[in-house]
């Protein structure tokens, strides 16, 4: 990524918090711990004055100035303990909130226009969207908020001791001419060379950290996948595939690791060599003033306290390197899922037919053309109408494009085109072969999509004993993952149940009860014409015996949809 281009793109990341309506809590927690910085830094030119006082004291052997600079470093010390302590409580603070809002900030942006499920068909190349949000951005908010403190320090600290340090300099000649400020000079030139030497021998620990995050993901996430669908792997009896799996994605962790180890390992060189040398320099540079007499001993620490002050804020870079690298990593990582965001919303609106609403009782479909993310077409144009009241069944072979077909209608699927024109204000529901069950309680399960305070207790009873589920009318606020726990019967019995709650005006049922013996394949269709006489069913299935729950079928033919 070009300079220019990273900084564009890590603005885009920062800025909306700070112009967000919740700044203000963050802009009186960023001055806070700006202010408290620079208590900080004021404290520490108070300790390098107090190196001179005591020292000097020491030498002259004044046991009264000696007791008096004792109580003077004892109030300084409490005042940068207290300082230190509340400065990391405040940016503790104003990370939690920021973290809290981009946290909602990119949950919402994930979640809206269905990104999360286009993002799978659009963009590929976005490994782990879960992991960017959870792990990427607190660490991101975490070390944007070090890391910019730290620099804030380095530079304050620069510009106190500098003046202080070129006052304690002597002249140095370079060809005849005197040269003043000697140690800031020496202390320039060698934390430009540490630094740049530094960056080219750390340089690719950023692309090491990247990759050490995604493999980490993925190893996670592969783990989550054996809970997820331990059922039908231990059927398969498929233990030993599993691990050799854990096995090969653990094997992209150790392996990258190593190259970090080894990486880190010559950064540590440089680093400790750099840090080491830096420390008798000023003492070398001040000793023959001290020993000729010219400066007391106070002016050898004085003079060193400055010393290391000034080569430490030039040194600020080569002593984060590693953080800024594993910052540099996550910043990509994360502008990257920005970048997909937006381009996945844009795609999708571009790729898509047009879909809306007008002031008409039937679903009118104008022109409608399905095709494969690879471009091969699923449906030839074709334009149908499904009226009110007139339940449709939609047959076809296996992978013909029956799914989606419904997944056009509800407006997640990107490759159509043609027009789609709902009923104003219709409310639709989908139930697909295989229902999503929140993890949380049974009602929550019951009532999704909708909010299960507006129902009571016996409504939800009502609608799982009608389905046959009447054993769990009893478990209504138990929390589980529900998905795990009913069999593929019971969770499709569950769907009809939320149908019965949601009272829809058009259900598209994909399959729903294929999981299902015929006969509470009947028992449930009647249920649903008794309960919901005024929903529309436009069903997708095999088997015959559910014409006779439709007054239409529509079958696939090729690349065409007629009605039978």
């Amino acid at each position: 990524m070009q300079k220019t281009g990273f900084l564009t793109a890590f603005w885009a990341l920062v800025r909306p918090y700070w112009v967000s309506e919740q700044r203000k809590k963050g802009v009186v927690l960023l001055a806070t711990v700006i202010g408290l910085s620079l208590a900080m830094v004021w404290l520490s030119v108070q300790f390098n004055t107090w190196n001179k006082d005591f020292y000097n004291a020491l030498e002259k052997k004044d046991q009264a100035e000696f007791w008096a600079q004792m109580w003077r470093f004892t109030f300084i010390a409490f005042g940068f303990i207290i300082a230190g302590v509340y400065r990391l409580y405040f940016q503790q603070m104003l990370l939690i909130e920021w973290r809290a809002w981009v946290n909602d900030h990119f949950l919402a942006r994930w979640l809206e226009d269905r990104a999360y499920y286009r993002l799978q068909l659009i963009d590929r190349g976005v490994d782990n969207p879960d992991q960017r949000i959870a792990d990427d951005l607190r660490i991101f908010v975490d070390m944007t908020l070090d890391l910019s403190i730290g620099l804030l320090s380095a530079v304050v600290t620069l510009v106190s001791f500098t003046g202080i340090l070129w006052a304690l300099s002597g002249d140095f000649s370079v060809g005849g001419v005197n040269v003043p400020g000697s140690l800031f000079w020496l202390a320039v030139i060698y934390a430009g060379v540490g630094s740049l030497v530094t960056h080219l021998v750390g340089r690719p620990l950023i692309s090491l950290d990247f990759n050490q995050q995604r493999f980490e993901a993925d190893y996670r996430y592969s783990l989550v996948r054996l809970r997820e669908n331990s059922e039908a792997i231990a059927l398969y009896r498929g233990e030993r595939l599993e691990l050799d799996n854990f096995r090969d994605r653990f094997k992209y962790v150790i392996d990258n690791w190593w190259g970090i180890m080894r990486k880190r390992k010559q950064l540590n060189w440089v680093v400790l060599f750099y840090e080491q040398l830096a420390i008798i320099f000023p003492y070398l540079v001040a000793a023959p003033r001290y020993f000729s007499g010219a400066a007391p001993m106070g002016f050898i620490f004085q003079t060193g306290n400055a010393f290391r002050e000034v080569r430490e804020s030039l040194s600020w870079f080569i002593s984060v390197y590693p953080q800024f690298a594993s910052w540099k990593a996550t910043v990509d990582r994360l502008t990257s899922f920005n970048a997909s965001l937006e381009r996945v919303r844009a795609e999708a609106m571009s790729l898509g037919g047009e879909r809306g609403e007008e002031a008409a009782e039937s679903i009118g479909i104008e022109g409608l053309a399905l095709a494969l993310p690879q471009g091969r077409p699923l449906l030839a144009a074709t334009s149908i109408q499904l009226r009110p009241g007139e339940d449709v069944l939609v047959t076809g072979p296996s992978g013909a494009g029956k799914s989606t077909l419904f997944r056009a209608l509800a407006g997640i699927w990107p490759y159509w085109k043609g027009r789609v024109r709902l009923p104003k204000g219709a409310r639709l529901l989908f139930l697909p072969q295989k229902p999503y069950l929140p993890i949380g309680t049974l009602k929550r399960a019951v009532t999704y999509p909708a909010d299960a305070a507006k129902f009571s207790d016996t409504q939800i009873a009502d609608a799982l004993q009608a389905v046959g589920l009447a054993a769990l009318a009893a478990d209504l606020e138990r929390s589980e993952n529900w998905a795990q726990v009913l069999s593929g019967g019971e969770q499709q019995r569950l769907a009809f149940a939320r149908a019965l709650l949601n009272e829809p005006d058009w259900l598209f049922l994909d399959e729903a009860t294929a999981s299902l013996p015929d006969e509470d394949e009947e028992t449930l269709y009647r249920l649903l014409k008794q309960r919901l006489p005024r929903t529309t069913l436009v069903s997708i299935g095999h088997r015959a015996s559910l014409r006779a729950h439709h007054g239409r079928q529509l079958a696939w033919q090729g690349e065409r949809l007629a009605p039978v």
